[in-house]
């Protein structure tokens, strides 16, 4: 799995257990929705200052989510 990959499905986990669409949690951090939709299938990598808007906007911290990031890449095949 690469890290944008891994990225995604964190990212999507973090914003359906808050209840919230792609759509919203764009709107709540100033991005598009589609950029939204990229992050979550691996397809762009967040800037750092991306990172904490979303975690901001997901009521979690930048650290925990990447946590969450090296436990997951950590039990898979990361490229």
């Amino acid at each position: 799995m690469k890290l944008e990959e891994a990225f995604g499905q964190i990212l999507r986990q973090y914003r359906k257990g808050i209840g919230v669409s792609q759509e919203g949690l764009a709107l709540k951090c100033g991005l598009d929705r589609t950029y939204m939709s990229s992050l979550e299938r691996g397809k762009r990598q967040p800037t750092l200052k991306t990172i904490f808007k979303l975690a901001k906007a997901l009521n979690s911290s930048p650290s925990k989510m990447i946590a969450d990031l090296e436990t997951l890449i950590s039990s898979s095949s990361c490229d």
